[in-house]
């Protein structure tokens, strides 16, 4: 195993259980990939993910590799309200967690009456498309003619009064917005940020990605004490009861190939470690190298995606309790959606379905003027010295490889003040962590992060399959099928172990 994120580690767990002898490779010092954490003056941070969603890949997980629960590995929490949105006028919308009808009441209220409706009708159909894309996407290998699942839209059509009652197709998650949404600009703003935050351009991410908001709004938003580097620490430890073996600051740069069949891997030292099997949890460039010339991939697969954005996250720690009432996550929208979309992805139509992202004035990959941030304040007593401090995260998507300057970041603190009232007065230290760090913790190419595969699109948004033209070489994580995100990355490990203990056959679990 080449690896231990969390990916790797969920098919390093089921794979021990099925009776293999697992041993991980990992180059860093510690697990958990991109669940990362910051520890400084009693403070604690999430440098990834620091929310769940569909737990029940990690429920699962947890029933079939022994007997304690994930709960009883891992305090989880609904977080309520599922989060506050602050849109570009200032309007604030808080959206509770499980509860479409609590959802349809605080739109009205906030947005004015029948902008719940509005909603609930969209929800419904992004219902269809969750139940026609969920399986196929996400419940089983990559169909070897997974052209089917390029051309198939899930998502179903829309009857336009405008166009005699025809009915027109939706093609991309911006014109869902227009035709279901009556384009209301932040009903757009709510819709289009959940492709954004996780890595999608709206104007051109397929109609599909309505699943995201179905997903999350159906399955609920969970925090967990400790952050989510605790979901991590349970999964390696899980790994460990089951007596797969760790490696650290083990790294692998070569996979050994004889006949065409994967046989082991070399580490920087020169080691030469036998395998039957090799998986390999790490970005496709690192792959790519690794393999020293072999193909990984058929011809005419689906290729690795390319040109997916970053993340800035800066850590600010603060003097002053958490006040009664703040929303565990706060999403502050954009006042220039067109300058944040064409900075982050470029202008569509420029290069295919988008252009490079626009430069800032010195050239460089440009930060958006006004970018949507996303403002977490957990209610969590290990994430600071006392009850007297708080921790807050915000996160931004940027270009991958942007160069980040002090003045970005002043700029976002600048911008969180709008939420956390006070937050200059109250700052004692921050730290920044830019798209190089993100780059250098996972080994992609300027610190790019994976998106969750999606249907249509000609298959723009899926990831290529977790087997591999390599017999025995098997690709797992956020680069590989399911795609990017903590509930798909558990979904990956679980079909590739799966291909391993039943073969090409495995179709996934029933």
């Amino acid at each position: 195993m080449i690896g231990a994120g969390m990916g790797a580690m969920t098919a390093a767990a089921r794979l021990a259980v099925a009776g293999h002898r697992v041993v991980v490779h990992e180059r860093a010092r510690t697990y958990g990939g991109a669940l990362g954490r910051v520890e400084r003056d009693g403070f604690g941070f999430d440098t990834g993910p620091s929310l769940l969603h569909l737990p029940a890949v990690y429920r699962d997980l947890f029933v079939k590799t022994g007997k304690q629960p994930l709960e009883d590995c891992v305090e989880l929490s609904q977080v309520e309200p599922a989060v506050r949105h602050v849109f570009a006028d200032g309007t604030a919308a808080d959206l509770p967690n499980v509860s479409r009808a609590g959802v349809g009441e605080s739109l009205d209220s906030a947005l004015g009456a029948g902008s719940g409706a509005r909603w609930a009708a969209f929800m419904n159909r992004a219902r269809e498309a969750w139940d026609r894309a969920r399986r196929p996407l996400l419940e089983e290998p990559l169909w070897p003619n997974w052209q089917v699942l390029a051309d198939r839209e899930p998502y179903p059509a829309v009857a336009q009064k405008r166009l005699l009652r025809r009915e027109r197709r939706a093609a991309t998650l911006a014109e869902v917005a227009e035709f279901e949404l009556g384009g209301e600009p932040r009903l757009t703003a709510l819709l289009e940020h959940f492709a954004l935050v996780r890595g999608l351009d709206p104007r051109t991410a397929p109609a599909s990605a309505a699943v995201l908001p179905y997903l999350e709004q159906t399955f609920g938003t969970w925090s967990a004490r400790g952050g989510m580097r605790a979901l991590a620490t349970a999964v390696y430890e899980r790994c460990r009861a089951r007596r797969v073996e760790f490696a650290f600051g083990s790294d692998v740069v070569r996979i050994v190939a004889k006949d065409g069949r994967a046989t082991g891997v070399e580490l920087a030292d020169g080691t030469l470690v036998d395998a039957d099997f090799v998986v390999a949890g790490v970005a496709p460039g690192a792959l790519d190298a690794m393999l020293s010339g072999t193909a990984a991939r058929t011809h005419g697969d689906v290729p690795p995606q390319s040109g997916l954005p970053s993340r800035l996250t800066v850590l600010l720690a603060l003097r002053g309790a958490r006040p009664e009432g703040t929303a565990h996550r706060t999403v502050l929208h954009t006042t220039d959606r067109a300058d944040e979309l064409d900075r982050v992805f470029g202008t569509p139509g420029a290069r295919g379905s988008t252009g490079a992202a626009r430069p800032a004035p010195d050239g460089s990959p440009g930060l958006p003027a006004a970018p949507t941030l996303t403002v977490l304040r957990p209610d969590d007593p290990t994430s600071t010295p006392d009850a007297e401090h708080e921790a807050v995260t915000l996160t931004a998507v940027v270009p991958a490889g942007a160069e980040v300057t002090d003045a970005d970041v002043r700029r976002l603190i600048a911008r969180a003040a709008a939420v956390v009232p006070g937050l200059d007065d109250r700052l004692l230290w921050q730290e920044v962590r830019t798209p190089a760090h993100v780059a250098e913790a996972t080994g992609a190419e300027g610190g790019a992060v994976p998106a969750p595969a999606l249907a249509a699109a000609a298959g723009q948004h899926l990831h290529p399959a977790n087997s591999t033209a390599v017999a025995g070489l098997y690709a797992v994580g956020g680069w590989a099928h399911p795609g990017g995100g903590l509930p798909h990355a558990g979904m990956s490990g679980t079909l590739t172990a799966g291909l391993i203990v039943e073969g090409p056959e495995f179709r996934g679990s029933q």
